[in-house]
């Protein structure tokens, strides 16, 4: 579970988003780190009972920075104000679909799918898609998987008209013309703190597995 104290944490950090800051707290943000670590050591084992190749993955390999890549943003905070993780069979940089976990106080969700896939890989989605229209329908259609991500599948840029080779007309035109596959489902900051927080995020990631998978063929 999350500590209450790595919550805090971030609170302050969102507050006080500075290296004078950073630094002078540079304990409190150890030990949030720590209580990252061994979540997703936790989770790691328990995603790895339905998807062995997660099992094989190292802690390091699924967390990401808490500094931002300023270079190219107007933003030029040095940091971001949750801590995440990803989990892909290649690591949290993998190529294809995979598993997120967003820790931010108000904003904690579990996620997972393909986000902005690059043109070869979103053209072989939406082939899968089209050519498999019934085991795609089934997968998002599973009343287990409509109840866990109430919003479905979404993406926040799509297509205004039909992508190369399609027809409006389609029956799956709304989600060929995505650019991102990717559901979430939130957690509230108790939900976060409870000690079962672990087994319902792995729960959800379960509930996950078969849209990922269904993704995970366009790249082969």
């Amino acid at each position: 579970m999350i500590q209450t104290t790595t919550f805090a944490f971030l609170k302050q950090l969102k507050n006080n988003n500075n290296k004078a800051w950073f630094e002078a707290h540079r304990k409190q943000y150890e030990d949030a780190k720590t209580n990252l670590y061994q979540l997703v050591e936790e989770l790691i084992k328990a995603i790895g009972k339905f998807d062995a190749p997660i099992g094989q993955l190292a802690v390091k390999d699924c967390v990401f920075r808490i500094n931002r890549d300023i270079r190219f943003s107007k933003d030029k905070t040095p940091y971001k104000s949750n801590m995440a993780c990803y989990f892909n069979a290649a690591g949290k940089n993998g190529r294809g679909g995979g598993y997120y976990l967003h820790l931010e106080p108000g904003k904690t969700m579990a996620g997972g799918g393909i986000w902005m896939p690059e043109a070869p890989v979103l053209a072989g989605i939406r082939q899968e898609i089209d050519y498999n229209w019934k085991n795609w329908k089934k997968t998002i259609e599973n009343k287990n998987f409509r109840e866990t991500f109430t919003e479905g599948v979404n993406s926040s840029d799509t297509l205004t008209r039909p992508p190369k080779g399609y027809d409006e007309n389609n029956r799956a035109i709304a989600f060929l013309k995505m650019k991102s596959f990717v559901v979430t489902r939130p957690y509230t900051d108790a939900e976060a703190q409870n000690k079962t927080f672990v087994t319902e995020v792995a729960k959800t990631f379960k509930t996950m597995k078969p849209f990922i998978d269904f993704l995970n063929t366009a790249l082969h």
